[in-house]
């Protein structure tokens, strides 16, 4: 049994009963030691709070760039997939305006340019140094400006090797940086090529709308009594200039527009007989002569392959047949350079 008293001399005695026989133990303590000791007790406990709060914050701390860390690694390797996107793109985008480029030049908007030419062959010759080596600019074998080119215009990224060497954030904003200027590219090369197809889908459209309205399959079915160009008259026997295409066929059969037009003329003629006459725009006309009849109006609009009229034999000729004449800005040329079947 322990027991504390309280002395007048300013100090406290703890007395300690071990049993009935045995002494008792006694501890004295001046009031200024045991100050002393609630004090040191007291900065320890405080001391042992600042050190555990200084951990949890350390470890907060080491938690929180553990996670920057790894969000910077994602970010990184985000990066690089976007740089290679981007690069894969560019591929993409180049061939594509290869093929622009070809089919502008076959559709007519773009004049190839002498070195586009097939089998074009020029340039000064420079001898081969032995062994095959390129020779550079002054004729000595090394990496000239031709063979380096900037990381931007090629699309090459820095190295591994080079990354690791110098500041890991420089390198990421070197990184980003170059993503953006890629993006910036893509989105002017973008433009470019929406430009291009616009222009190549106008064209084809262009293209498209005149092969409709160029002449291109026979007319009637039947065969050639007489060709365009210079020929014997059958009314007068002397040479004259047949400026169309006589097909011979049986009468009634029916006489299909070549291709779509508009029907500008329908009458009688002295020598062509019934006719008549389709415009197919840009400047070229279609006429058809000794019909026994038309069947369209003026006006009226036509495809190709539409019945236009039925063969005869009105007008000056010898017997069932049509004539067909083609004109191009008012000049007769043969017709037959506009039969493709």
């Amino acid at each position: 049994m322990a027991q504390t008293t309280n002395q007048d001399g300013g100090t406290y005695t703890v007395v300690v009963f071990r049993g009935s026989t045995a002494k008792p133990l006694r501890f004295s303590f001046s009031k200024k030691l045991l100050r002393t000791l609630l004090t040191c007790v007291g900065l320890l406990v405080v001391a042992d709070l600042l050190v555990v709060s200084h951990y949890v914050v350390r470890t907060g701390e080491v938690w929180e760039l553990s996670a920057f860390r790894s969000e910077a690694m994602s970010a990184r390797e985000q990066t690089a997939a976007f740089t290679a996107a981007i690069d894969d793109l560019k591929k993409r985008i180049g061939a594509m305006n290869e093929v622009n480029q070809r089919l502008r030049v076959m559709l007519g908007i773009e004049v190839p340019k002498s070195g586009d030419m097939v089998n074009g062959r020029g340039g000064e010759d420079v001898p081969l140094i032995e062994g095959g080596a390129m020779p550079g600019p002054t004729g000595n074998v090394g990496t000239g400006p031709a063979s380096s080119g900037s990381s931007k215009d090629s699309g090459e990224r820095p190295t591994q090797d080079s990354a690791s060497n110098g500041d890991p954030s420089k390198d990421h904003r070197e990184a980003v940086a170059a993503v953006k200027d890629g993006l910036e590219w893509l989105s002017k090369a973008t433009t470019a090529q929406e430009r291009i197809l616009s222009e190549l889908s106008d064209a084809a459209e262009q293209r498209s709308s005149r092969w409709a309205s160029t002449p291109s399959i026979w007319p009637v079915k039947g065969w050639v009594t007489s060709g365009f160009g210079p020929r014997v008259s059958p009314f007068t026997e002397k040479p004259a200039w047949h400026d169309g295409l006589d097909i011979g066929a049986a009468p009634n059969t029916p006489v299909r527009a070549p291709a779509q037009g508009r029907v500008t003329t329908t009458g009688y003629d002295p020598k062509l007989g019934n006719m008549v006459r389709l415009d197919h725009g840009f400047g070229v006309e279609t006429l058809y002569g000794h019909l026994a009849k038309a069947l369209v109006k003026e006006g009226q609009r036509v495809d190709r392959g539409d019945v236009i009229a039925l063969v005869g034999s009105s007008g000056l000729s010898t017997g069932p047949h049509l004539h067909y004449m083609v004109k191009l800005n008012g000049q007769a040329l043969d017709p037959a350079k506009y039969i493709l079947e």
